[in-house]
C-alpha cells in the first residue's frame, strides 16, 4: 500500500516547513504492533504552481492513498486539485486534513469530494485507516473521520493523544533534514488553555500537552548540529507553564547559542525572570494584544488589563528583549477610533515590531458561528477577511488597512522603534497621529494604496527622510528636523550592519605580513558610512531622542560616521573628515596609499587607520 502526503505552502519561507506530512510519516513508518506493510512519500509544492502539473505529478506516483494538510492558504489549491484528480483516478482514495478539515468539515467535504476528512490529530486515524483498508474492512465509523453519506455530515470523534512521547519525533528521524538550514518549526506542544473565540487555537478542550523535556532536549541538539539558524517555537502560549518555559529557555541559551529563535508568549504569565532569559538568547517575542480595548477584548474571550499589560511589557523593555504585537481591527464592536486608540497604545510601549490584520472570520470559531447574527460580513472563502461589520463600515475598514501598511512600511519596515516617539513628540503628534499622516502622504504620492513588499529598506529609508522632511517643514518645526533625519539615518545603518554578515577578517600574523597601502582595499558591503549633522555618539548617549534637548545643547557640528557588525555587535565609529574620506574612496580599484595621498593624509596615519579597518572588517583586500 502507498500513502502519499501532500503539502501546498503559501510561500517560500523559513516557516514553509512540512511539519504534518512528517509527523505522519514518522508515526506511520515506527507504528507498533502489527501493521500491513505501507510505502509513505511525500511532496511539497508552493501556492501558484501549475495545478496540472501538481496533478500529474501526484498521479505519476501511482499512489493508492493521497492526502493532503488543508490550511487557509492552500484551500482553494487542494479543492481544485481534489477535483481533478478524482476525474483522472476515480480509485485514488483522497483523504483531507489539517485545521480547515478540523474546522469545517461540511464546508470542505460539500466544496470537493473527498472520500473523507481526518479530523483533529491524524496520527492514530491515519494507522487504523490503513488497517482496515489492508483487511478490507469499511471506513464507515473510523474515529476522527468526518464523510458525507447523503448530503449528510457523519462526523466520528476521536479523543486525542495524551501522552504525546507515543509519537516519534520527525526531526531525529532525519525527515526535515533539507528545511533546518534554512528554518524549522519545532513544535513544542499541542493544544491551548484559551478560549478565544476568533482563533482555531481557541476551540476544543482547552488541555495542553506536551512532549518531555528529555526528546525536546535531543531534538535541540539535533538542529544545532544540523546548521539551524532560526527556529519558530510551535507553541501558541509558550510561557504557560512557567517552570517549564524557563528550563527550555535556559537550554536554548546553553546549547544554541547561535541559533534565532521565535516565540509566542502571554502577557500576563511573563516576570522579571523571564524577560532577562529572553534577553540573553538572540530571539523574538510575538504577543497577541489583538485589541486595546478591554470590552472588546472581553467580547472574544479575552481579559485584558492595561494597566497589567503596560507594567509587564515593560519588563521586557527593561531587559532589553526584542518583541513584537499582534492587533487584530474588526473584532466583535470594535471601531475605527477603538482601534487607533488602541495602535497608540501600542506605540507607546516601544514594541519592534507591529504585525496589525483584519479580522478573520474563520469557519467553526464562536466568531464565525454568529457572524451572521452580529452582522459580520465577510469573504465566503479562504482567508475569510471581514469587509464590514455593524460597528466598522466599509470605508473605516479602508482607513484601518492603509493605517496598518502605514505601519508596517514606516514603523516596523522603517525599524523606527528607538525614535519613532520622539520624533512624535518633536512634532507634537500622537504617535498613530504620526502613521496617519505617513499613510496619507504615501497615498498622494503614490496615487494608491502600497504594500511594504513593494519596496526594499533602502527605499523605505529615502520615504522616511522625504516625508519627515515635509511634515517638519508644514508643523514650522525645521530646527528639529536635523535631530530627526540622524536617527533615521543612524537607525537605518545600524539595521543593515545588524543583518549584514561581515568579511572574516585577517590574523593578527596575516596583518602584519601585509602593508594595506599597497593594496586596491575597498570597502565591505557591510560597512555603511553616512555623515551626521550632530556628533552621532552625542545622541546616541543622550538615550531616546528628545529634539528639543538635542536642538537647544548639542551643536549641530557635524560627524561621519562608519556602522558595520563586528564581535558579535554592531560597531560604531566617529572619524575625522579626511579618514571618513579615505574609506570612502576605497573602491578596490587602486592601492590604497594612492587614495590617501591624494587625501593628503600621511602615510603612517593612513596606514594605522587602514590597518585598524583590516581588522574590524570594514575593508577587505578580497
Amino acid at each position: 500500500m502507498h500513502l502519499h502526503l501532500v503539502t501546498i505552502h503559501a510561500m517560500p519561507s523559513a516557516q514553509a516547513v512540512p511539519l504534518a506530512a512528517a509527523f505522519l510519516k514518522a508515526y506511520l513508518d515506527g507504528r507498533p504492533g502489527p501493521k500491513p506493510p505501507v510505502t509513505v512519500t511525500t511532496a511539497e509544492y508552493f501556492s501558484g504552481t501549475p495545478l496540472e502539473q501538481i496533478a500529474g505529478e501526484i498521479v505519476g506516483q501511482q499512489a493508492d492513498l493521497v492526502g493532503f494538510p488543508v490550511y487557509l492558504w492552500n484551500r482553494s489549491d487542494c479543492c481544485a486539485l481534489i477535483q481533478q484528480l478524482r476525474r483522472h483516478c476515480p480509485q485514488l482514495l483522497l483523504i483531507g486534513g489539517g485545521p480547515e478539515a478540523t474546522a469545517d468539515p461540511a464546508g470542505l467535504l460539500q466544496q470537493a469530494p473527498f472520500d473523507l476528512l481526518a479530523v483533529g490529530e491524524g496520527e492514530l486515524t491515519l494507522a487504523e485507516l490503513l488497517e482496515r483498508r489492508a483487511e478490507n474492512q469499511p471506513l464507515a465509523g473510523l474515529p476522527g473521520t468526518a464523510r458525507l453519506v447523503a448530503g449528510e455530515l457523519q462526523l466520528v470523534p476521536r479523543p486525542k493523544i495524551e501522552d504525546l512521547a507515543l509519537l516519534p519525533s520527525p526531526y531525529l528521524a532525519g525527515l526535515l533534514d533539507d528545511h533546518i538550514r534554512n528554518g524549522m518549526v519545532w513544535q513544542l506542544s499541542r493544544g491551548c488553555p484559551y478560549a478565544c473565540e476568533f482563533c482555531y487555537d481557541g476551540m476544543g478542550d482547552r488541555k495542553v500537552r506536551r512532549y518531555p523535556l528529555e526528546r525536546l532536549e535531543a531534538e535541540l541538539d539535533y538542529l544545532v548540529a544540523h546548521g539551524a539558524a532560526q527556529v519558530f517555537a510551535l507553541d501558541s502560549t509558550f510561557n504557560t507553564d512557567k517552570k517549564r518555559a524557563k528550563s527550555l529557555l535556559r537550554l536554548i541559551r546553553d546549547r544554541a547559542p547561535g541559533v534565532h529563535f521565535h516565540f509566542e508568549v502571554r502577557h500576563e504569565l511573563l516576570d522579571k525572570e523571564q524577560a532577562q532569559l529572553f534577553a540573553e538568547l538572540t530571539c523574538s517575542l510575538q504577543i497577541g494584544l489583538q485589541s486595546a480595548d478591554p470590552a472588546v477584548a472581553g467580547g472574544v474571550g479575552r481579559a485584558f488589563d492595561r494597566d497589567d499589560f503596560r507594567r509587564k511589557v515593560m519588563l521586557l523593555n527593561d531587559s532589553g528583549a526584542t518583541f513584537g504585537f499582534d492587533l487584530i481591527y474588526g473584532l466583535p464592536d470594535d471601531s475605527l477610533e477603538k482601534f487607533r486608540e488602541g495602535l497608540n497604545f501600542a506605540l507607546s510601549l516601544y514594541p519592534n515590531h507591529l504585525d496589525i490584520f483584519p479580522l478573520s472570520v474563520l469557519p467553526g470559531t464562536a466568531v464565525g458561528i454568529k457572524a451572521a447574527n452580529t452582522g459580520l460580513k465577510h469573504l465566503a472563502g479562504p482567508p475569510y477577511t471581514l469587509q464590514e461589520s455593524p460597528s466598522f463600515p466599509l470605508a473605516d475598514m479602508a482607513v484601518a488597512r492603509r493605517l496598518g501598511a502605514a505601519s508596517d512600511i514606516f514603523y516596523s519596515r522603517g525599524k523606527a522603534v528607538a525614535w519613532f516617539n520622539g520624533v512624535a513628540r518633536g512634532l507634537k503628534l500622537q504617535p498613530v497621529e504620526l502613521l496617519e499622516r505617513f499613510g496619507d502622504w504615501l497615498l498622494a504620492r503614490q496615487g494608491r494604496q502600497c504594500d511594504e513588499a513593494e519596496f526594499d529598506d533602502r527605499a523605505i529609508w529615502q520615504l522616511q527622510r522625504q516625508f519627515l522632511t515635509q511634515l517638519f517643514a508644514e508643523r514650522k518645526a525645521e530646527k528639529l528636523l536635523p535631530a530627526a533625519l540622524d536617527c533615521v539615518d543612524y537607525h537605518y545603518a545600524y539595521g543593515v550592519a545588524l543583518m549584514a554578515v561581515p568579511p572574516v577578517p585577517p590574523s593578527d600574523d596575516e596583518l602584519l605580513r601585509l602593508d594595506p597601502l599597497q593594496l586596491p582595499l575597498r570597502r565591505a558591503e557591510s560597512l555603511t558610512l553616512l555623515p551626521f549633522h550632530y556628533e552621532i555618539l552625542d545622541i546616541l548617549e543622550s538615550g531616546e531622542p528628545d529634539l528639543a534637548w538635542i536642538a537647544k545643547h548639542l551643536k549641530a557640528s557635524g560627524s561621519w560616521a562608519a556602522i558595520y557588525p563586528a564581535h558579535g555587535e554592531v560597531c560604531t565609529e566617529s572619524l575625522i573628515r579626511p579618514y571618513y574620506g579615505l574609506l570612502e574612496g576605497l573602491d578596490g580599484n587602486q592601492p590604497s596609499g594612492q587614495v590617501a595621498a591624494r587625501l593628503k593624509i600621511p602615510a603612517d596615519d593612513a596606514l594605522e587607520l587602514l590597518q585598524f579597518a583590516l581588522a574590524e572588517g570594514m575593508v577587505t583586500g578580497t
